[in-house]
């Protein structure tokens, strides 16, 4: 376990210095979340939040949890998998000592600690400019995020499956976040929409984790059995995609 530590702390350290040294991934993935999410409130206008019993500042604070969990590490993950794939990086990894978890981790570690932090600053900016106040369950919004980044980053891996060069995942990526987006409430609130429809989309991907976030802060459906019900969600997409990954995840370049 030790060993396995000290290899994910190094490589994610290395993970880290080459993110750092790209201006164009710290655009993508700390400048454009929040144009995108500062942008969707001339939409969200156009939904009937208060007659969802819905505030406008609570709403971008779970739209921003998704863009953030899509935009600055979903589709960028994605992209830095398939690079090193065919930079043969990942398969002189596993010639090694590196536990193939590790391997797979190390590049989600730092990108993981940016959108989580980079969340946090928009919620309590958020919080402050619209007057919310206090969240009201705060661990949930924390559980909501951290399980959602955990999900996003085991379909990250498995997405790379269908994408065989890193122009090809960039395509890839873009129709697995604009699925993520629509399907989640992150663009379209849940409250605003049928029932019918909140329920069956209550169970697809990210609807979990941003209607963490969201019970975070309105204190709805915050109880133990609604709770336990998302996370048992999230769990069992995590679960399936890990799985996908450990079945289909290409480790070299495809012919």
């Amino acid at each position: 376990m030790s060993t396995a530590v000290a290899h994910l702390t190094a490589l994610s350290r290395v993970e880290l210095s080459l993110f750092a040294r790209s201006k164009t991934n710290l655009f993508n993935v700390l400048v454009i979340p929040v144009l995108i999410t500062m942008g969707t409130t001339t939409f969200m206008d156009q939904y009937d939040l208060a007659g969802a019993g819905l505030a406008m500042g609570q709403v971008m604070i779970s739209t921003s949890a998704g863009i953030v969990l899509v935009m600055a590490l979903y589709a960028p993950l994605t992209g830095v998998y398939v690079l090193r794939r065919e930079d043969h990086l990942l398969k002189r990894l596993r010639t090694g000592e590196v536990n193939d978890t590790v391997i797979l981790a190390s590049p989600a570690v730092p990108m993981v600690v940016v959108a989580v932090l980079q969340f946090a600053l928009i919620a309590a900016a958020v919080t402050v400019i619209a007057g919310l106040g206090a969240p009201a369950a705060p661990h949930l919004a924390l559980l909501g995020i951290l399980l959602g980044a955990l999900m996003t980053t085991a379909v990250a891996a498995l997405t790379t499956a269908v994408a065989r060069t890193a122009e090809s995942a960039q395509g890839v990526s873009t129709m697995g976040f604009l699925f993520l987006l629509l399907t989640s409430g992150t663009l379209v609130p849940m409250g605003v929409l049928p029932d019918i429809f909140g329920d069956v989309l209550g169970y697809f991907p990210l609807t979990p984790a941003i209607s963490l976030v969201q019970s975070g802060w309105t204190g709805e459906d915050a109880g133990l059995g609604s709770t336990l019900l998302r996370v048992a969600t999230i769990v069992a997409w995590t679960a399936l995609a890990t799985w996908g990954v450990r079945r289909w995840f290409r480790w070299e370049p495809r012919d």
